[in-house]
């Protein structure tokens, strides 16, 4: 640590802090980063985006066209198909805000002594900096290697959604492992009447496919529902029960001890998804417009993680 204006800064002796000629605007910085669209140019991040897509296509054609298209009972296929196509444009849409929302970036370069005079921090008190991003860290915010920024409140970095989870975007995962969830059950249910049904009828009008291929496609289907099932059913437990308890993964991982005071249950529950329960808990398209995105597009272009 070393004094700095009257109080402690730490990290700072790993990336020195800006010259005083280089100029920064922290309130055009954010109002800059809050008109871009938010997008991570990752590799590995963008083909598990992409893999997460297809595999939610896959479970809707197989469902659609080889166990409810060909069912001689009509209303079972069409509350079926209304039910499953509504759950999986649900999950994508959530997919979709979680990856291309902001999920609580600290500016980058933020660490000038301008700016730190416009904190008024008292004499003594400790700021710290971080030595990758020379931004200046707020509490509870930690380091993504991959989006290349602080994030406040990150929970981690999940690769499925190319992004962090973090304090602006949890809402929209919890939202989308939920989906994902009752997807997976749904197409594991109907798999089950659809093996028994065709079972029943020696696979002779059971689908337009050969049996062969209904099989195979069937049995991928169960496959992919289950590993799905399991997987985002756990997560959205450990998410719900962080939320509650006011913690993200990261401070549970490293046992660091609160230095903030925490939320009530029904409050973090609150403070994530928005006010009181309503409808709108469970709708990802709240908050969402058009006009906003188009201007953002036109104005900076999105906001790459280089």
């Amino acid at each position: 640590t070393m004094q700095s204006s009257g109080h402690r800064f730490r990290d700072v002796e790993h990336h020195p802090l800006l010259a005083e000629n280089d100029t920064y605007d922290s309130s055009s910085s954010e109002a800059d980063m809050a008109e871009r669209v938010w997008f991570i140019r990752d590799g590995c991040g963008m083909v598990c985006a992409i893999m997460t897509w297809l595999l939610v296509v896959y479970a809707d054609f197989v469902v659609t066209f080889v166990m409810l298209l060909p069912s001689k009972d009509f209303w079972y296929s069409v509350i079926n198909g209304v039910l499953f196509n509504c759950l999986a444009v649900l999950a994508l849409s959530s997919h979709l805000r979680t990856m291309l929302t902001d999920p609580g970036a600290v500016p980058k370069g933020n660490a000038t002594k301008e700016y730190m005079d416009n904190l008024q921090l008292k004499p003594g008190e400790v700021i710290y900096k971080c030595p990758k991003c020379c931004s200046i860290k707020p509490e509870r915010a930690h380091h993504c290697s991959i989006c290349k920024r602080c994030i406040r409140k990150m929970d981690h970095h999940c690769p499925w959604v190319n992004n962090c989870v973090g304090e602006k975007n949890q809402r929209f995962f919890v939202l989308f492992t939920m989906y994902i969830a009752l997807i997976s059950a749904h197409a594991l249910i109907l798999c089950g009447f659809q093996f028994f049904s065709c079972v029943r009828g020696q696979w002779t009008e059971c689908s337009d496919f050969s049996p062969p291929v209904t099989v195979i496609l069937m049995i991928f289907l169960c496959l992919e529902g289950f590993l799905f099932l399991t997987f985002t059913a756990v997560m959205f437990g450990t998410q719900i029960h962080s939320i509650c308890n006011d913690e993200t993964e990261i401070e549970r991982l490293k046992s660091e001890k609160p230095t903030w005071e925490r939320r009530l249950r029904w409050e973090g529950m609150k403070s994530v998804f928005g006010g009181q329960p309503s409808l709108l808990w469970i709708n990802p398209f709240a908050g969402f417009r058009i006009r906003r995105i188009l201007l953002r597009a036109k104005k900076g272009g999105p906001e790459f993680s280089v």
